[in-house]
């Protein structure tokens, strides 16, 4: 890379791996860390305000669930304080009464609240925890009568993807300003369940008719935002907006990534928060710098003219498929290997089983150690 990076907007800072939900989709690595390896308070402010020198704008504060942290509230002031937009990302369950109040004296600006379905059934059996859903519709409550604009996230998948009008009825009836209709993304625990997650096409073709004709009738109501799925792409998107180019991630031990799943990447190896300033890591890391712009990438990327648009796509996704991270991501139709993505799906297909009463997912949970679909 021939010229020093643009400072980044936007964080997330995964504050905890804890969760009391077990989502099989969950975007956290396989190994979950434990209470014991997160960052201290005061390592979080240090962090949040070098964050804040660097020039981030906003901070997504999520986990696991973030407000199992004692000291959300905490944080969330000190962020505040520097002028820092946050957004708490949180399932919506287990809140004591009188936090969610709390959040929003202490400065937050944002609530966003996954729903892992329009329906009680499906809410609970995807996130393993029953009377989940009622309290996520608490939780909504409780947000709004605090003032706290509202975003519901829906992490779409084979199990609920028919409830997509239930969703956007779902978002209208809790007063939420933005609804995110987001498909799965196969990293993490979403990878080792993909056979079970993935959707049906013609599934895929109708949500997307569904969502469109929603965000023209809402127009002015309610934001919809739309994740498609990578793996019934014609073009793929930009992961965290380009690799280290405008946003990172910070896991609970303060471990630095460009995105979510950079870890998977076997060649790279990520710097912690601390013994190198904020400054220096997202400046001058290897890692931070394999993949940034252009100049890193292979035929057909190199001379596409897309390549500023996508910026090459998601390199964790080249190397779970194509077992190249500078590879062009498979859901590319430019990718020689864009075939597999179809054969994937079909596969999946094939694989996939019927809920029961027994676990039809290899549920999140800390201690569970499996290999990758």
């Amino acid at each position: 890379m021939s010229e020093p990076p643009l400072p980044p907007i936007g964080m997330l800072a995964e504050l905890t791996h804890r969760c009391p939900l077990q989502c099989p989709y969950c975007s956290n690595p396989l190994e979950l860390l434990k209470a014991n390896r997160e960052l201290d308070t005061q390592s979080w402010l240090d962090l949040f305000s070098q964050a804040a020198d660097l020039g981030v704008l906003q901070v997504h504060l999520s986990g696991g669930e973030p407000t199992l942290r004692r000291d959300l509230e905490q944080l969330i002031a000190g962020l505040s304080a520097r002028g820092v937009y946050t957004n708490l990302i949180t399932a919506g369950v287990g809140i004591a009464d009188g936090r969610i109040e709390a959040f929003a004296e202490a400065g937050l600006d944002h609530l966003q609240l996954s729903f892992q379905g329009a329906r009680p059934a499906t809410t609970e059996r995807i996130g393993n925890h029953r009377g989940s859903h009622e309290k996520k519709l608490e939780t909504s409550r409780r947000a709004r009568a605090a003032g706290l604009p509202l975003t519901i996230n829906a992490p779409i998948h084979r199990h609920n993807i028919e409830e997509v009008p239930e969703f956007i009825d779902l978002a209208l009836s809790l007063g939420a300003e933005r609804l995110e209709i987001a498909n799965v993304q196969y990293a993490g625990w979403a990878l080792t369940n993909r056979d079970q997650l993935m959707p049906e096409r013609a599934a895929v073709d109708r949500q997307a008719e569904i969502v469109e004709a929603a965000r023209e009738r809402l127009t002015g109501v309610m934001n919809i935002d739309f994740v498609t799925p990578d793996y019934f792409a014609i073009y793929p998107k930009p992961c965290m907006g380009g690799w280290a180019r405008d946003a990172f991630m910070v896991t609970p031990d303060g471990t630095v990534l460009p995105c979510h799943a950079a870890q998977t990447i076997p060649s790279l190896s990520f710097e912690r928060f601390g013994p190198r300033s904020l400054a220096a890591i997202w400046t001058d890391s290897p890692a931070f710098n394999a993949f940034r712009g252009t100049d890193w990438m292979q035929e057909p990327c190199r001379n596409c003219e897309r390549r500023e648009i996508d910026w090459g796509g998601c390199r964790c996704q080249a190397m779970a498929i194509a077992g190249d991270a500078a590879a062009t991501d498979p859901a590319c139709e430019k990718s020689p290997i864009h075939a597999r993505m179809a054969m994937l799906i079909d596969e999946a297909q094939r694989a996939a089983t019927v809920p029961s009463k027994d676990e039809p997912f290899v549920y999140r949970r800390i201690g569970v150690v499996t290999e990758p679909a």
